[in-house]
């Protein structure tokens, strides 16, 4: 096979240094008597590297040699530099080979390796690599109208997506054997490089475009060596990556671009500068029209999309589907574990089961994407478990979007944020976040996020700004915070949100928690505490009260709302008298609060019943009344007039009887089940009993039960009232799940809440009269 480069010999290269002594050039002007655009294989030259067959015999004759004395083991058969004509040409195929067996050392050390944040050693790529999704239509081209998605409900709205709003998915893979030049779009942490890397290792294994050669490019890294040299030239660029892998021939590469055969993979579009932008996209548009055979994959974030590439498709990332999160967990622990394989397979079934537990939903939503998802292993691998305190999970996400994702890359952004620093910022986002969720806005136009941020600007200590200003600035801080963040992103066409709902809640908790001094703090919380009855301001609560340093006065003020909610209606105070003095019969295991929440239940039917009486530790009498009542509706519901349901209403009293202590009462049912048709009887007398005797027994029944069990009286609640019931009953359960949240909670104010819950407004102030 014929040679397609030559390096100098040992005395060849002291005869060339005296005869370049001689010309009194320096190498940039040897580069240019022989047409060269850089220096590069003059210094290659020089040093015996190996270089194109053609420039080496160039450079021999600009310098009066000939050029078989110079090469070392110069072969016979190469002609004279004007015998080009007769020059014999590799096959195109054998070509590829011989260059891809040259770049696969340089593509294995590129891409196949990653550094993941916070391991403080690298991961081959295969071993935790998952297959993306690729949405062909982007979200943000959708042609949306802004109530289309505030009428999303909390549950629906995909912390990455439109939630109920789906789109169509394709492997990533087809995406990019479909579309000879594809731009991957993508919002922060989603995977976009590690995609491209895939790609890349995927084409020099031979599993996908094995008759191209790849080259990785970091558009980053091409800006700034561009910079230095002062030239925009991305042929020269991908020239000078490939001499890394002994490939020293422009005319090589210039044959496999004219013939189609290179996958070029450029990475990180939105990571270069402002001011190199335009020179960037400009020579891309330029390379990729003049070698239009090849293969083309950009990566880009997705709010840096009006940046057009003429002839490219653009797609976008999809969110991790529930199982590319199953397939990336199990790789994480088995590729991450510090003990065996099997111990990591373990590991990651125990995540995802906890996953799926209901309390953490807020993680199911929020993992979606590989940064996030990274984040909880890492998180999870430590402790076992799920964070109590959502909110440093937050923190971190929230650390690793606002710089450190960034700084961990080496990459540089524009300061867009008049000078803000990281306070600032999380101010900012804070004021942005507090104002849209308090009037309900999940969605919000871009007009009306860029008022949000003039108003911030305007109370900046000294800001003048003159209208057209504020504008524009406020444009800008919006397209920074969604291209350098992902923190509010473009759902529809000028349709934005938060990218994540918890990050919305989050800051909007932050707001409140970070006010300085005691009444503005006070005073914070109590517009908090005004939201205790909308489900929409749970999170809220729950995040508040983790984040204060005490949450005493939250709770306190909590506590308060709540039983004003029902204190002037007189029967609802009735009602809870009753429970009250019903729960005080029983022996004080369990807690009176907690007997009393069941026997509110169980006065309205509730389910919730059920899980009480149902409890190991309860006490038997809770057990005797969640039976009875049971009874008693089915009595209400049922009408079967056959012996099959009576012989299951005298068992039902059987199993009844057997719980019953008192003597009077279990006389009394008894009787009553003695009453009871015998199955010896035949149907038409059934029917006779039925017709005359049926309605008064249950009635009988349902006396002697109120007589000596004190239940099923027949509370008559209006439309209103069981509204503002359920409304008391949710408000306590936020009040016990912000107390079982962690939060720092003195040990006399919790015993006083888990005390006084669900107690009526006259005991409530007996106790305070009495100072218990």
């Amino acid at each position: 096979m014929v040679k397609r480069s030559l390096r100098a010999s040992l005395t060849g290269i002291q005869q060339a240094k005296r005869a370049f002594a001689l010309k009194g050039w320096t190498q940039e002007n040897l580069a240019a008597e022989v047409n060269l655009k850089t220096r590069q294989p003059i210094w290659r030259f020089f040093t015996g590297q190996s270089v194109d067959r053609q420039f080496f015999m160039e450079i021999c004759s600009v310098l009066d040699l000939e050029w078989r004395d110079i090469a070392m083991d110069p072969p016979a058969e190469f002609p004279d530099p004007g015998e080009g004509g007769k020059e014999t040409l590799l096959d195109i195929d054998d070509l590829v080979k011989e260059v891809r067996s040259q770049c696969h050392d340089t593509i294995e050390n590129q891409c196949g390796i990653l550094q993941l944040l916070d391991i403080n050693h690298p991961v081959s790529l295969d071993d935790i690599y998952v297959d993306v999704n690729i949405l062909e239509e982007l979200t943000s081209q959708q042609q949306l109208e802004i109530t289309d998605l505030q009428n999303l409900e909390l549950t629906e709205f995909d912390r990455v997506g439109l939630g109920a709003v789906e789109q169509k998915q394709i492997p990533g893979m087809q995406a990019v054997e479909t579309y000879l030049k594809l731009r991957v779009l993508g919002k922060p942490g989603v995977g976009k490089t590690t995609f491209i890397k895939h790609l890349a290792i995927q084409c020099i294994q031979g599993e996908f475009a094995a008759d191209h050669v790849p080259i990785f490019i970091s558009l980053r890294d091409f800006a700034a060596e561009s910079n230095r040299n002062g030239d925009f030239n991305l042929l020269d660029y991908t020239h000078q990556i490939l001499l890394s892998s002994d490939l020293s021939s422009p005319s090589t590469l210039e044959t496999l671009l004219k013939a189609g055969r290179v996958l070029l993979l450029m990475d990180g579009m939105d990571e270069v500068l402002n001011q190199d932008i335009p020179a960037v996209l400009r020579e891309i548009r330029k390379f990729s029209d003049q070698y239009h055979r090849n293969r083309f994959v950009v990566t880009c974030r997705t709010a840096a999309q009006p940046l057009q590439l003429r002839g490219f498709t653009d797609v976008e990332i999809a969110p991790f589907t529930q199982a590319q999160i199953a397939t990336f967990a199990q790789k994480w622990f088995v590729a991450l574990t510090k003990t065996t394989a099997q111990a990591g397979q373990e590991q990651s079934a125990q995540f995802i089961h906890k996953l799926n537990f209901p309390e953490n939903w807020q993680f199911r939503q929020l993992v979606t994407t590989p940064l996030f998802l990274h984040l909880a292993c890492w998180v999870f691998q430590g402790q076992g478990k799920f964070p109590t305190k959502r909110a440093e999970f937050y923190k971190q996400g929230l650390n690793l979007l606002l710089g450190k994702w960034d700084e961990a890359k080496g990459v540089e952004r524009d300061d867009a944020y008049r000078g803000f620093l990281l306070p600032q910022k999380l101010r900012l986002l804070s004021q942005l976040a507090a104002v849209t969720f308090e009037q309900g806005q999940y969605f919000f136009e871009q007009r009306t996020i860029e008022q949000y941020i003039g108003d911030y600007l305007q109370n900046l200590p000294g800001a003048v700004l003159a209208p057209e200003e504020l504008q524009l600035e406020s444009e800008a801080i919006l397209k920074a915070i969604e291209a350098q963040h992902g923190l509010l992103i473009e759902r529809a066409r000028g349709i934005f949100s938060f990218s994540y709902l918890v990050f919305q809640e989050y800051f909007t908790a932050r707001k409140i928690v970070a006010t300085h001094n005691l009444q503005a703090l006070e005073q914070a919380l109590g517009g908090l505490v005004s939201h205790i009855t909308d489900s929409h301001w749970r999170e809220i609560f729950l995040l508040t009260a983790a984040m204060l340093r005490s949450a005493d006065g939250l709770i306190q003020l909590m506590k308060q709302q709540i039983d004003a909610l029902i204190s002037q209606d007189p029967y609802l105070q009735d009602f809870l008298i009753w429970a009250s003095q019903k729960s005080q019969t029983l022996p004080t295991e369990p807690k009176l609060a907690t007997t009393r929440a069941f026997y509110l239940a169980l006065a309205q039917n509730s389910p919730v019943a059920d899980h009480f009486a149902l409890a190991s530790t309860l006490d038997q009498g809770i057990l005797l009344d969640a039976a009875l009542e049971n009874l008693l509706q089915e009595f209400a519901n049922h009408r079967s007039q056959d012996f099959a349901y009576i012989n299951a209403c005298s068992q039902a009293l059987n199993n009844i009887l057997v719980i019953v202590l008192d003597a009077g009462f279990y006389k009394s049912l008894q009787q009553l089940k003695d009453q009871l048709p015998s199955p010896h009887q035949n149907q038409e007398w059934l029917q006779d009993w039925w017709q005359k005797n049926y309605a008064d027994w249950v009635e009988r029944l349902n006396s002697t039960i109120t007589h000596y069990r004190n239940i099923h009286h027949p509370w008559q609640f209006t439309s209103e009232q069981e509204q503002m019931l359920q409304r008391y009953y949710n408000a306590n359960q936020l009040l016990i799940d912000c107390l079982n949240s962690n939060c720092e909670v003195t040990a006399a104010i919790r015993k006083e809440i888990e005390t006084t819950l669900l107690l009526p407004q006259q005991e409530l102030e007996d106790r305070e009269w009495q100072g218990d």
